[in-house]
């Protein structure tokens, strides 16, 4: 028995796919150009393989457990993102080109990781708000089964 449909679930399954997608390009990125320490590299590659085929599965269909791993995923990379904008003023962390000046954090730094954690707050809302519209059109049994059998598709 396939689920409800649910209109405009496409699109905002693929808008959810691409802006997941599009952050792990960026960690690749970053972890190929050798950004940070060893260890932040592997944390990031790690979270591109938890990720990127959830942007997959997504693309295809609306998931919600892979929705669910996004939401997640979103909500912890703004919060490690949090952290190192907070202790800026203690290491020498960005995302910005050079480093903090002597006197203290770098307010350009501190300004691309603010919109970093806006961008993954972004991504866990479009996630949430598409598991939100699901469940209120029927698929409340789904995602509870979906969770149960089905870790992203597989």
């Amino acid at each position: 028995m396939s689920p409800p449909a649910v209109p405009g679930s496409t699109l905002h399954s693929r808008a959810c796919a691409v802006v997941t997608a599009a952050s792990c390009l960026a960690h690749v990125w970053l972890a190929a150009g050798n950004h940070h320490a060893a260890w932040l590299n592997a944390l990031t590659l790690a979270m591109v393989a938890v990720c990127l085929p959830c942007a997959l599965h997504l693309w295809r269909s609306s998931n919600v457990a892979a929705l669910r791993r996004i939401m997640a995923s979103g909500v912890g990379m703004a919060a490690v993102h949090t952290f190192l904008l907070l202790a800026s003023g203690r290491s020498a962390h960005s995302h910005a080109a050079g480093g903090p000046a002597a006197g203290g954090p770098d307010s350009s730094a501190a300004a691309t990781l603010l919109v970093i954690i806006a961008l993954e707050l972004t991504t866990a809302l479009l996630a949430s708000a598409l598991v939100a519209r699901l469940r209120t059109r029927g698929w409340r049994g789904l995602a509870r089964n979906d969770l149960k059998f089905e870790i992203c598709g597989h």
